[in-house]
């Protein structure tokens, strides 16, 4: 089946934003899109609409469309409702998640493991996506998924950033571990509150972050 060329482009600025080939702040140039898929400025204008929507990019009326770049108040804003969506969705796997979401679970942290002790910082942020979204998954509830997957694609760019903190890579490898044990254990209130702290920024974690973003 051809993909309609407006969700090609939104998949590939999405893709680009999310691994960090795109940085917050960055201009979006529609001709030169529109150039590369052969196409008019329609399309890519419904592509970065599409995105606009989704809290990715940024338009700026007479000066242009810009990858969304998020002040210190708004980022923690957004850390802190990332924290309960994903608490609530570890919740709910301890109730609902199947063999599947199980097996899906432990591989994802199996290859969070491979990357971590391999020093693949890369690999392990690509690992770390599809661990968090496993559970998403494992909540069973569709919608909770896709508003989860929403801001987590918002906050990609930023999780990426945090990861490049000293250790951080393998600190966020054990909270990984706990709170997959949590999960397998059925134990809502352990899984829960490990995601909380898994996602939240604060102390140490803050500062480092707000470094990495001025840096």
């Amino acid at each position: 089946m051809t993909v309609p060329v407006t969700l090609r482009i939104r998949m590939a600025l999405e893709n680009a934003i999310v691994d960090g080939r795109v940085q917050p702040g960055d201009r979006i140039d529609p001709d030169r899109i529109a150039a590369e898929y052969g196409c008019s400025r329609t399309p890519v204008r419904e592509a970065l609409q599409a995105l606009e929507a989704s809290g990715l990019l940024n338009v700026q009326p007479k000066r242009g469309t810009f990858v969304a770049k998020l002040g210190i108040p708004e980022l923690m804003q957004r850390f802190e409702l990332m924290a309960e969506l994903e608490s609530f969705c570890a919740r709910l796997a301890c109730r609902r998640a199947d063999r599947a979401d199980h097996d899906r679970i432990a591989a994802s942290l199996d290859a969070c493991e491979t990357a971590a002790h391999s020093g693949d910082s890369d690999g392990y942020y690509a690992q770390n996506t599809l661990f968090h979204q496993a559970i998403y998954r494992a909540a069973h509830n569709p919608f909770l998924e896709g508003e989860t997957l929403r801001l987590q694609a918002v906050l990609q760019p930023y999780r990426r950033r945090q990861l490049q903190a000293q250790g951080r890579v393998l600190t966020s490898l054990e909270e990984h571990r706990r709170i997959a044990a949590a999960i397998r254990a059925g134990d809502a209130q352990a899984a829960a509150q490990a995601m909380t702290d898994h996602v939240l920024v604060q102390g140490e974690r803050f500062r480092d972050l707000v470094a990495l973003m001025e840096g």
